[in-house]
């Protein structure tokens, strides 16, 4: 389990009345209920303002709610022990909306000091924070406003947005009250059932009750009046503090097992791949399967692989390059069975790089109906692409790729930047120059494409390499030099079946 999983099974005992046993003495929550009730009947305001004798209008008085309507047995999520009650949020504490008089905090002239504005980026683990970006407004302005004047301990939540999303106001040195937007809603609770709210603010069936009233679509919502509809489970006084105290007691021995959680998995990823390279390493070694005699020596694979390249040469179909150096000794890294061979990746593949065609000339860019154009960014490591978010037009395709796509199921690695990402192709598409499209001169149900499509991200490491601004890079020299380790081609059948079985594996140690 891991330390969300128990700060919320934590948190939903206590909302079920199942942390902490009741005792008969404490009363019942129903004459809490009743209590808080008359207490705002009483005044027709807010707690806050009953002493000073302001009272609100007929809609505040409305929003602050005596009770929003009647729980019915439907809406009831769980049983609660006989002396709690189910209520309404608005039924035991007040709201108040953040100021729509004027266009704060747009148009406004900030100060360096003053009355603090909070908004959104200034609610920080579940606080209204102090910072040193934290914007102000003067007192007089500030007494001008009608509504979303902060009290100490008030809550404040979005209503739109992160809905849900809270924070509590606390006194900071000279700074006793502030005020906010109006995306935003003060909850001022009954001042002895204050902590108990933080406790129903951060529970799962908390959760749930918001989603259940968010609307909205590109941007989620939510009034200030289904939150006062929101199911609340209440407990008696002494309960509710008894709660609090034992839930201070346990969250930090959760937070201490989720730094233990968070520093397990940080240790358990760099395993995963430090194991994957490892197998990585173990199947270009010859290590990863047995070789069988049977399937042949790859000294033969390559002699019928040049055949095919000067054919190829022949026919007009590629382009006659500069003859690739021998491999010396001092070159090759490790030892590679008998029946494998060591070649260069320009000796059994043809490549392909891309272009990016001037941004400021439009004609080059298409749209969805024209052909994608693939960056790095679209690349999805060790994986396959079908989409892409930008596109070139059919003007580009003939006039800068010369009429030249890459066909879907052609394997692609990056080699400029981020080295040795690669990606296979589901869609004909084109891509920029940091990319190369790989083409091996055989390639008999792809078996090559996906043996290099494994290896590739290792083996292009520990290339020729030269230093580039911003990372590593790869140039056409030192691609068609890279040293590739080729087995037989049923062995490297099996060498990518035996990869796609085992890495998963290690693919779940950082879960």
């Amino acid at each position: 389990m891991t330390a969300k999983d128990l700060k919320n099974a934590l948190l939903q005992e206590a909302v079920q009345g199942k942390l902490v046993p009741q005792i008969a003495s404490e009363g019942n929550a129903r004459d809490l209920l009743e209590e808080i009730r008359k207490e705002k009947l009483s005044h027709g305001l807010d707690f806050a303002n009953a002493k000073s004798g302001k009272r609100k209008s007929k809609k505040e008085t409305a929003l602050a709610g005596s009770n929003p309507c009647d729980i019915t047995e439907e809406e009831i999520p769980f049983d609660i022990p006989e002396s709690w009650c189910w209520c309404r949020l608005g039924e035991i504490c007040t709201f108040e909306n953040g100021d729509r008089s004027s266009n704060y905090p747009v148009e406004i002239d900030y100060t360096s000091d003053g009355i603090p504005f909070f908004g959104a980026a200034d609610m920080k683990n579940n606080k209204l924070l102090f910072s040193d970006n934290l914007r102000f407004i003067p007192e007089e302005k500030f007494d001008s406003l009608r509504s979303g004047k902060l009290q100490n301990k008030d809550y404040v939540m979005l209503l739109r947005g992160a809905v849900g999303k809270w924070a509590q106001f606390l006194n900071h040195g000279k700074y006793s009250t502030g005020f906010i937007n109006a995306q935003m809603v003060i909850i001022r609770a009954y001042e002895s059932i204050v902590e108990y709210i933080k406790v129903l603010f951060n529970s799962p069936i908390f959760e749930i009750f918001l989603r259940s009233k968010t609307t909205g679509t590109a941007v989620a919502q939510m009034s200030a009046k289904d939150l006062s509809t929101l199911l609340i489970p209440l407990p008696p006084l002494a309960e509710q503090k008894r709660i609090v105290a034992a839930i201070e007691k346990f969250m930090p021995l959760i937070e201490e097992y989720g730094k233990k959680e968070t520093q397990l998995k940080a240790i358990n990823e760099k395993i995963g791949i430090l194991t994957k390279k490892a197998i990585l390493q173990e199947a270009v070694q010859g290590k990863l399967v047995p070789q069988i005699a049977a399937e042949g020596n790859a000294k033969d694979l390559l002699e019928e692989i040049k055949k095919e390249k000067t054919k190829l040469i022949k026919e007009g179909k590629i382009k006659k390059e500069k003859t690739l150096p021998e491999i010396t000794e001092d070159e090759i890294p490790f030892d590679i069975p008998e029946n494998w061979c060591w070649c260069r990746l320009g000796e059994i593949v043809n490549y392909k790089m891309g272009k990016t065609p001037p941004r400021a000339e439009s004609e080059w860019w298409g749209d969805k109906n024209d052909i994608p154009w693939i960056s790095i960014a679209d690349m999805v490591a060790d994986g396959h692409i079908n989409k892409t978010k930008e596109f070139m037009s059919w003007k580009a395709i003939k006039e800068v790729f010369n009429n030249t796509v890459s066909k879907a199921g052609t394997l692609i690695m990056s080699f400029k930047l981020t080295v040795g990402r690669v990606s296979i192709l589901d869609i004909d598409a084109t891509h920029n120059e940091a990319i190369i499209s790989i083409y091996p001169y055989i390639d008999s149900d792809y078996c090559t494409r996906n043996y290099l499509f494994k290896v590739l991200p290792l083996l292009s490491q520990n290339g020729e390499t030269k230093d580039a601004i911003k990372g590593r890079t790869l140039n056409s020299t030192s691609l068609s030099n890279m040293l590739i380790p080729l087995p037989p081609l049923n062995e490297q059948k099996r060498i990518v079946a035996a990869i796609e079985k085992i890495l998963p594996l290690c693919e779940k140690l950082g879960e």
